[in-house]
């Protein structure tokens, strides 16, 4: 079987637009070995604007308008970077994004959009909503409905802008109000003409549906200033407003023009292959490219087409490949939804209106959603035959975990650990079995010292430093010990020298930051190449007075988790693109949270403390009592969960590390639940469970989420011989 291929290339998509999106989808039927392609997106969807007006009208669910881009990227073998991009560097060839992180590329391309924000109208940012982007527009939209349904605020909207966009939501807006059982007040700002570039018996048909809903539509007119409750115009008219929407005319990004790319109107001109005129090495798409060979209309129709072409050309210039041109239709055909399931439609001067056009519609978003919405993983290769007897017992029937859920099963490990005889030196002062070794440190104090791996569950080596960098502090902390210092284990799949450099500074350089923060300085470490990306640390800390260990909680102490459960199913999930990308997003958010402070909040009160990692919740209490001679009583329903985790694990989604968890302790007695398997999901970089003086419990508490832990008291310590009872609540 031949090894992959190293990289050697790095592709940069810039936005989750409609063309990046088919791109995409293609690349993971049909992608070009030794290129890692990486997608910059804000958040983990893109909406679909085409289905926009019937959301709003309420004829779609929130959801249904959605690009997954976690799933997409997941499929694709991309990793996404969910940041915004700021700048594009031809000099370095790095994408420069807000927070400051740089990614370099060898091949860009930019589908970023447009903005219908009016930035030099006064109040506008104060007091309007811009219709793209569309996110925050959804929001605000369903936020006004919901208060104007219940009379909280007045059905009053007006629409800055008569294009075809603008007078499709005031028609949609007037629909969905009217269904609410309030009658609005909607009125369509234009400061030219209405609905240009339609051929004059469409826009009568749709001046007509207008009027049948009682819109009022202004032309020439000019606004000066929008208000919190009107929108004010040039001769002395106040419009009253609850909901003032910006949907006049396609402005770029303003990055775009510091970026020197040859523009056109502030949009990135490229040639007939979808190429920057003055870099080549950049392509844009969409809304926010000019066709300096054809110029077109912004329409998302172009995009769509534009998107084979482009797919085609990455690949091309990125193995050497020849180009092909692309050469967008000169029409196309408009169909305009009226607010009921009915559309108008327009082409080369041809009109026709009913409920037939507006299914046609229907069909033809819903075609191009389900594309997204069915994205299945690329079946595995068969196993070879014959093959060894117990190999497929070993497989477990499903991929192996990244993070702790591809660790070794803890009865494996205790087996082997039972076997290292006790240390004799004087100044080892703990044995196996604890979050970390204790050794004789300077000046009388403690020194602890620890060390973990990650085997790699995000394409994105940056982030995944920094998760691998907080997960290998979990134990120095949980000893309330303080950072010290820190080596690195990394191995690196196979990639060129100048990939080898780049991807090794961005992990140091990324984990760097996260012990400097907590005081620890990173000193080095061990690199290798190997099949695929992992990830270590070895840490030690100091010690003010003795560490805190697993074997001090006492009878009455209430058990303090700082923060939710369920990172193993996600990730499960996510590797069977099961799992929604904001909750994706969320898990490796959380993971990639320091809890430092946490951990120093604690310390000073803490009698027994652990960090939850691959044994489970359950497992690591299971240890915290044996250790300390208690029986800990868990509240089942007092314990936080990750947005998404609870219904995963009802699907029957399972980390290949959790069977071995349960088999620890196949004698719990407990609920057959979804709640309750997720008491031996193995956590990475997971939250501190700490047993502390119940009567200070809630003033902690206070002050984790003062803090912005999700913290929770989830049990008590009571009499017993190192037992777990779960009470179901």
């Amino acid at each position: 079987m031949q090894a992959p291929l190293p990289l050697t290339r790095e592709l940069v998509l810039i936005g989750g637009g409609h063309a990046h999106a088919l791109a995409l989808r293609m690349w993971g039927m049909k992608p070009l070995p030794g290129v890692r392609v990486s997608v910059i997106n804000p958040g983990p969807t893109a909406p679909y604007s085409g289905m926009l007006p019937g959301f709003v009208a309420g004829h779609y669910a929130r959801e249904s308008l959605d690009i997954d881009l976690v799933r997409l990227a997941r499929f694709a073998g991309a990793r996404l970077i969910a940041g915004r991009a700021a700048g594009l560097d031809r000099t370095t060839r790095e994408v420069v994004l807000e927070d400051g992180r740089r990614l370099p590329w060898h091949v860009a391309s930019v589908d970023i959009g447009i903005t219908s924000d009016l930035p030099d109208l006064p109040g506008f940012a104060e007091h309007a909503t811009p219709a793209k982007p569309l996110d925050t527009f959804a929001q605000r939209w369903t936020d006004f409905l919901a208060r104007a349904a219940r009379r909280e605020l007045p059905a009053r909207v007006v629409m800055i802008g008569a294009g075809v966009a603008g007078v499709e939501l005031a028609l949609a807006m007037e629909h969905a109000l009217s269904r609410a059982g309030i009658t609005p007040e909607i009125t369509v700002v234009e400061r030219a003409r209405a609905l240009p570039g339609l051929h004059e018996r469409t826009r009568r048909a749709l001046f007509s549906q207008m009027r049948k809903a009682g819109i009022a539509l202004l032309e020439q007119a000019e606004i000066v200033r929008v208000e919190p409750a009107a929108v004010v115009l040039a001769d002395g008219r106040s419009l009253p407003s609850a909901f003032t929407v910006g949907a006049g005319g396609a402005r770029p990004q303003g990055w775009l023009a510091e970026t020197g790319l040859a523009l056109e109107g502030g949009f990135i001109a490229v040639d007939e292959t979808l190429r920057s005129l003055n870099t080549p090495e950049v392509f844009a798409v969409g809304d926010c490219a000019h066709l300096a060979h054809a110029p077109r209309p912004k329409a998302g129709v172009f995009a769509v087409r534009a998107a084979p072409v482009l797919f085609d050309n990455l690949r091309a210039a990125l193995s050497g490949g020849r180009m092909r041109p692309f050469r967008p239709q000169r029409d196309y055909l408009k169909l305009i939804s009226t607010g009921s399931k009915t559309a108008v439609a327009d082409k080369w001067g041809f009109r026709a209106h009913g409920a037939r056009l507006w299914r046609l519609k229907d069909r033809i978003d819903r075609k191009f959603m389900r594309q997204f919405h069915e994205l299945r993983p690329m079946a595995p290769p068969p196993l070879p035959r014959p093959r060894a007897l117990g190999v497929d017992e070993a497989l477990g029937g499903k991929p192996l975990c990244g993070g702790c859920g591809a660790k070794v099963g803890g009865g494996a490990l205790s087996r082997a650990l039972a076997t290292l005889p006790r240390p004799e030196r004087a100044d080892v002062l703990s044995g196996p079995g604890d979050d970390a070794a204790v050794l004789a440190g300077p000046e009388g104090r403690a020194q602890v010292i620890t060390t973990d791996q990650l085997r790699a569950f995000t394409e994105d080596t940056w982030l995944m430093a920094r998760i691998a960098a907080v997960h290998a502090l979990g134990d120095i902390w949980a000893m309330g010990a303080r950072p010290q210092a820190a080596l690195a284990t990394i191995t690196l799949p196979r990639l060129s020298a100048e990939l080898q450099e780049g991807w090794l500074r961005e992990i140091m350089e990324a984990a760097g930051e996260v012990f400097a923060a907590e005081g620890a300085a990173l000193v080095g470490g061990h690199s290798a190449m190997g099949s695929e990306l992992s990830i270590g640390f070895t840490v030690t800390g100091l010690s003010e007075g003795t560490p805190i260990t697993l074997a001090g909680a006492r009878p009455g102490d209430a058990l303090i988790l700082t923060r939710p459960i369920g990172t193993g199913t996600i990730l499960a999930a996510e590797m069977a693109m099961q799992a929604p990308g904001a909750h994706v997003l969320a898990a490796l958010g959380q993971m990639a949270r320091p809890q430092g402070d946490a951990a120093r909040l604690l310390a000073p009160l803490a009698h027994a403390m652990t960090d939850i990692t691959g044994f489970g919740l359950a497992g690591h209490l299971l240890e915290m009592a044996r250790a300390s001679g208690v029986t800990i009583g868990l509240d089942l329903a007092a314990i936080p969960l990750l947005a998404g985790a609870e219904r995963l694990a009802a699907q029957g989604v399972r980390s290949s590390l959790w069977a071995d968890n349960r088999a620890l302790l196949a004698g719990l007695e407990l609920p057959d639940s979804p709640r309750a398997a997720l008491l031996f999901d193995p956590q990475t970089a997971g939250g501190l469970a700490a047993a502390v003086p119940q009567d200070r419990a809630e003033d902690l508490l206070r002050e984790l989420k003062a803090l912005g832990h999700e913290s929770h008291v989830i049990g008590q310590c009571r009499e017993g011989a190192g037992r777990l009872r779960i009470r179901a609540g």
